[in-house]
């Protein structure tokens, strides 16, 4: 009995040291006194490339530049088209241990990978380590100091009170407005949109000819707004409104009545036909070089796509419209202070058995930072430098300069929605991040596909139609349990437990029948000597 009580505390003991469910802090990297170039070292970096094989060329130059620095170390790069690939593959090898080396991701699923055991790197350490650290002497290469990242940038690779990533690219939302139909809808661009302004340009815009055609382009087509990011616009609305969405620990706040006025007015605008989404009608560029839409909300890493002169075009030339493109913040509901998100991809590194390897892979993703990296990988898109570093080198402001000068490189468009968020870095923000939150975006974005939905199939959205969103949301993104129903993340509920963690509670429940059955044992025959 006494050897079966020891038994079952033991178990306790060790449930609670790895039975901690959701994301959790990896332990601290002991950093090798010296990197040892004699070891062969192979690595491999999964990354986004947009489909943009210019995009692919600067990875392919920065791995054999990197390699000439480091002839020991071999990178093997795997491209993906979608974030949400390599964060299902992420996941799907954790269990295998055959995770990637380095690669590019969210934090929102860099919390759900740290629910592996000791999976992520925490590099506060190594951001510091005088030898390899940012700005390291050991280095053999020009790596920025911790100081020359971009605070807020760097701010969003922390999970808690660690950084288990560092910033690659940065960018936010922007509106690309074909200006030219907005004046002769008899309007005028303000300094900053705000919501009510776009929703009643939109609406003039639905005026029709006799014939059917629209007023404002002649067509027969003609979607004033569309937004492509849904889950974003939800996000910003309720940010700009003070509302809540979610906390640091996991509280699932999205289902509030102010969520429920955002939807009921996107309804209203819906009904008329002058608001739609990229998932219902289509990508926004395509409409607005068509001119078909007034104002298109996308990434400012999307810039390169709108407008009359923009380089990549997925429509036919014959149905390009000629117009003036404006590039703004998105809309406000208090223009005095505008609030908009920021986002883009940030670098993780995995832990792996040798510290050679590991040292090996900070070393590299340390390398992505380097200005020559950063600025040619900028120059792709309306992406902005993650350090201040690169933003104020001589190169990128010789780039910026050139704005306009032709429609490629220097394509104004895409320059000018870099010195959007540039001149906005200070009032940008970033979701709370927790085992879960990728799922509380994904509703958030769901809400208005729906409403989008439901509406264009003639139904009504009320309050009732809400409250039944509401729960039919919250199941399908399994955000129905935890405490109150409100919680699925953080410090209450972070997820599922890990598998040994349940190996251990069920040897905890056989122990204690084990102690039942010998005690029953133990009774039945005390009363047979009795």
């Amino acid at each position: 009995m006494r050897n079966l009580k020891k038994l079952v505390l033991m178990l306790c003991m060790a449930a609670l040291l790895t039975g901690c469910h959701g994301a959790r802090e990896s332990a601290e990297f002991d950093i090798p006194s010296e990197f040892d170039e004699s070891q062969k070292i192979e690595l491999t970096f999964w990354a986004k490339n947009d489909t943009n094989v210019t995009q692919t060329r600067i990875y392919t130059k920065a791995i054999a530049d990197f390699e000439k620095l480091y002839p020991n170390i071999k990178v093997n790069v795997r491209f993906y088209t979608d974030y949400g690939k390599i964060y299902n593959d992420v996941i799907t090898n954790i269990s295998t241990g055959t995770t990637p080396n380095v690669c590019i991701t969210y934090p929102d699923h860099i919390a759900t990978y740290l629910t592996g055991n000791n999976t992520v790197l925490s590099l506060d350490n190594l951001f510091d380590d005088e030898k390899y650290g940012l700005g390291g002497s050991e280095l053999k290469f020009d790596s920025p100091a911790k100081e020359d990242i971009v605070p807020e940038f760097l701010s969003e690779c922390a999970i808690g009170d660690r950084h288990y990533a560092i910033p690659y690219m940065r960018s936010t939302e922007a509106c690309y407005v074909n200006e030219t139909y907005v004046k002769k809808l008899g309007y005028e661009l303000p300094d900053t949109l705000t919501w009510d302004f776009v929703w009643e340009v939109s609406e003039a815009a639905m005026e029709k000819n006799a014939d059917g055609t629209f007023k404002v382009n002649g067509q027969q087509v003609m979607i004033p707004f569309i937004y492509k990011s849904t889950d974003n616009m939800m996000i910003q609305s309720l940010k700009q409104k003070g509302a809540d969405y979610s906390d640091a620990d996991g509280n699932v706040l999205l289902f509030n009545d102010d969520t429920k006025e955002i939807l009921k007015v996107i309804a209203e605008h819906v009904k008329t036909g002058s608001f739609s989404t990229f998932k219902i009608s289509g990508y926004p560029a395509n409409f607005l070089n068509a001119g078909q839409c007034i104002f298109a909300i996308d990434s400012t890493a999307g810039a390169s796509w709108m407008g009359s002169d923009a380089p990549l075009v997925d429509i036919a030339k014959e149905k390009m419209v000629d117009f003036d493109t404006r590039v703004m913040t998105i809309p406000q509901y208090d223009p005095e202070n505008p609030c908009m998100i920021s986002q883009g991809p940030s670098i993780c590194v995995f832990n792996k058995k040798d510290p050679q390897v590991v040292l090996a892979s900070w070393i590299f993703a340390q390398y992505l930072l380097t200005n020559d990296v950063q600025i040619a990988y900028s120059k792709t898109e309306g992406y902005v430098p993650v350090t201040s570093k690169a933003q104020n080198d001589a190169a990128y402001k010789e780039y910026l300069g050139k704005k306009g000068s032709d429609n490629n490189e220097h394509y104004k468009v895409k320059i000018e929605a870099a010195e959007l968020l540039m001149a906005n870095t200070k009032n940008t923000f970033v979701t709370p991040v927790f085992n879960g939150s990728a799922s509380v975006r994904d509703a958030s974005g769901q809400l208005i596909e729906n409403v989008v939905k439901s509406v264009r199939r003639k139904k009504t959205v009320d309050d009732a139609y809400i409250d039944g969103l509401y729960k039919d949301v919250r199941s399908l993104y399994h955000l129905d349990q935890g405490a109150g129903a409100q919680s699925i993340g953080g410090k209450a509920e972070l997820g599922k437990l890990p598998t040994a963690s349940i190996v251990l509670l069920a040897s905890i429940v056989f122990a204690w029948v084990l102690i039942g059955g010998y005690a029953l044992r133990e009774r039945i025959m005390s009363r047979k000597k009795n």
